[in-house]
Protein backbone atom coordinates (compact mmCIF):
# COMPACT_ATOMS: atom_id res chain seq x y z
CA UNK A 1 0.00 0.00 0.00
CA UNK A 2 1.47 3.40 -0.94
CA UNK A 3 2.45 5.76 1.84
CA UNK A 4 0.27 8.85 2.30
CA UNK A 5 2.31 12.05 2.34
CA UNK A 6 1.03 14.97 4.40
CA UNK A 7 1.47 18.58 3.34
CA UNK A 8 0.73 21.05 6.13
CA UNK A 9 -1.05 24.14 4.81
CA UNK A 10 -0.85 27.49 6.56
CA UNK A 11 -1.48 31.06 5.48
CA UNK A 12 -1.94 34.60 6.72
CA UNK A 13 0.06 34.26 9.92
CA UNK A 14 0.67 38.04 9.88
CA UNK A 15 3.69 37.53 12.14
CA UNK A 16 1.82 35.37 14.68
CA UNK A 17 2.78 31.71 14.68
CA UNK A 18 0.37 30.28 17.23
CA UNK A 19 1.77 27.31 19.21
CA UNK A 20 -1.27 25.16 18.31
CA UNK A 21 -0.87 25.99 14.59
CA UNK A 22 2.78 24.99 14.85
CA UNK A 23 1.78 21.76 16.62
CA UNK A 24 -0.69 20.99 13.82
CA UNK A 25 2.15 21.25 11.28
CA UNK A 26 4.16 18.57 13.15
CA UNK A 27 4.27 15.29 11.28
CA UNK A 28 3.99 16.97 7.88
CA UNK A 29 6.30 15.77 5.13
CA UNK A 30 6.16 19.26 3.60
CA UNK A 31 4.69 22.60 4.68
CA UNK A 32 3.22 25.26 2.39
CA UNK A 33 2.81 28.85 3.60
CA UNK A 34 0.49 30.71 1.22
CA UNK A 35 1.65 34.23 2.06
CA UNK A 36 1.17 37.14 4.44
CA UNK A 37 3.94 35.64 6.54
CA UNK A 38 4.47 38.91 8.40
CA UNK A 39 7.72 38.14 10.22
CA UNK A 40 11.07 36.77 9.04
CA UNK A 41 11.10 34.18 11.87
CA UNK A 42 7.91 32.36 10.78
CA UNK A 43 9.35 30.37 7.86
CA UNK A 44 12.49 29.21 9.75
CA UNK A 45 10.28 28.06 12.65
CA UNK A 46 8.17 25.99 10.24
CA UNK A 47 11.32 24.71 8.49
CA UNK A 48 12.44 23.09 11.74
CA UNK A 49 9.49 20.72 11.25
CA UNK A 50 9.61 19.99 7.49
CA UNK A 51 10.75 21.53 4.19
CA UNK A 52 8.78 24.74 3.53
CA UNK A 53 7.49 26.20 0.29
CA UNK A 54 6.41 29.80 0.90
CA UNK A 55 5.12 32.66 -1.21
CA UNK A 56 5.04 36.37 -0.51
CA UNK A 57 1.73 37.99 0.38
CA UNK A 58 0.61 41.59 0.12
CA UNK A 59 1.84 42.47 3.64
CA UNK A 60 5.27 40.89 3.08
CA UNK A 61 6.95 44.12 2.01
CA UNK A 62 10.09 44.32 4.14
CA UNK A 63 13.59 43.70 2.84
CA UNK A 64 13.45 40.23 4.47
CA UNK A 65 10.62 39.24 2.12
CA UNK A 66 12.11 40.33 -1.19
CA UNK A 67 13.67 36.92 -1.87
CA UNK A 68 10.36 35.12 -1.33
CA UNK A 69 8.62 34.47 -4.68
CA UNK A 70 5.04 35.49 -5.46
CA UNK A 71 4.25 32.03 -6.84
CA UNK A 72 5.85 28.67 -6.26
CA UNK A 73 5.56 25.07 -7.43
CA UNK A 74 5.91 22.05 -5.18
CA UNK A 75 6.10 18.51 -6.50
CA UNK A 76 5.04 15.81 -4.04
CA UNK A 77 5.53 12.09 -4.48
CA UNK A 78 6.97 12.55 -7.98
CA UNK A 79 3.53 12.86 -9.56
CA UNK A 80 1.52 15.53 -7.78
CA UNK A 81 2.16 19.18 -8.54
CA UNK A 82 0.97 22.06 -6.37
CA UNK A 83 0.76 25.67 -7.53
CA UNK A 84 1.03 28.13 -4.64
CA UNK A 85 0.09 31.82 -4.68
CA UNK A 86 -1.32 34.26 -2.17
CA UNK A 87 -4.32 35.77 -3.94
CA UNK A 88 -6.49 33.50 -6.08
CA UNK A 89 -7.57 36.37 -8.35
CA UNK A 90 -3.91 36.64 -9.43
CA UNK A 91 -4.00 33.11 -10.87
CA UNK A 92 -2.89 33.69 -14.46
CA UNK A 93 -2.78 30.14 -15.78
CA UNK A 94 -5.11 27.20 -16.27
CA UNK A 95 -3.93 24.79 -13.54
CA UNK A 96 -5.39 21.69 -15.20
CA UNK A 97 -3.83 22.50 -18.58
CA UNK A 98 -0.50 23.27 -16.87
CA UNK A 99 -0.48 19.87 -15.15
CA UNK A 100 -1.28 20.94 -11.58
CA UNK A 101 -3.45 18.79 -9.35
CA UNK A 102 -3.69 21.31 -6.50
CA UNK A 103 -3.79 25.11 -6.10
CA UNK A 104 -3.03 26.47 -2.60
CA UNK A 105 -3.81 30.10 -1.83
CA UNK A 106 -4.64 32.44 1.06
CA UNK A 107 -5.41 36.16 1.42
CA UNK A 108 -9.16 36.06 2.07
CA UNK A 109 -8.86 34.43 5.52
CA UNK A 110 -11.83 32.24 4.46
CA UNK A 111 -10.93 28.54 4.69
CA UNK A 112 -12.13 26.67 1.63
CA UNK A 113 -11.78 23.37 -0.19
CA UNK A 114 -13.29 23.02 -3.65
CA UNK A 115 -12.79 21.10 -6.88
CA UNK A 116 -12.82 22.74 -10.30
CA UNK A 117 -11.98 21.01 -13.58
CA UNK A 118 -10.29 18.15 -11.75
CA UNK A 119 -8.06 20.48 -9.68
CA UNK A 120 -8.29 20.72 -5.89
CA UNK A 121 -8.27 24.33 -4.64
CA UNK A 122 -7.42 24.83 -0.96
CA UNK A 123 -7.33 27.98 1.14
CA UNK A 124 -6.29 26.97 4.68
CA UNK A 125 -7.69 30.24 6.04
CA UNK A 126 -5.79 32.42 8.49
CA UNK A 127 -3.60 31.08 11.28
CA UNK A 128 -2.69 34.58 12.51
CA UNK A 129 -4.61 37.28 14.36
CA UNK A 130 -8.38 36.89 14.23
CA UNK A 131 -10.09 39.01 11.60
CA UNK A 132 -13.74 39.82 12.23
CA UNK A 133 -15.56 36.58 13.07
CA UNK A 134 -13.54 34.42 10.69
CA UNK A 135 -12.05 31.17 12.00
CA UNK A 136 -8.40 30.62 12.89
CA UNK A 137 -7.47 27.59 10.80
CA UNK A 138 -4.85 25.54 8.98
CA UNK A 139 -5.16 22.70 6.52
CA UNK A 140 -3.67 19.40 5.53
CA UNK A 141 -3.27 17.96 2.07
CA UNK A 142 -3.01 14.19 1.73
CA UNK A 143 -1.20 12.73 -1.29
CA UNK A 144 -1.15 9.01 -2.03
CA UNK A 145 -0.45 7.34 -5.37
CA UNK A 146 -1.38 10.49 -7.31
CA UNK A 147 -4.67 11.00 -5.47
CA UNK A 148 -5.22 14.10 -3.33
CA UNK A 149 -7.61 15.12 -0.59
CA UNK A 150 -7.59 17.85 2.03
CA UNK A 151 -9.11 18.90 5.30
CA UNK A 152 -9.34 22.08 7.34
CA UNK A 153 -8.63 22.26 11.06
CA UNK A 154 -9.80 24.91 13.52
CA UNK A 155 -6.82 26.16 15.50
CA UNK A 156 -8.83 28.22 17.96
CA UNK A 157 -12.58 27.86 18.31
CA UNK A 158 -14.59 31.06 18.04
CA UNK A 159 -16.02 32.37 21.28
CA UNK A 160 -19.74 32.94 21.33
Amino acid sequence: MPRTLIVGLISDTHGLLRPKALDLMRGSDFIVHAGDIGDPEVVPALARLAPVTAVRGNIDTGAWAQSIPQTEVLEVDGSTRLYVLHTIRDLDLDPAAAGFQVVVYGHSHHPEIRWKDGVLYVNPGSAGPRRFSLPISVGRLYVSAGKVSADLIDVEPRSR
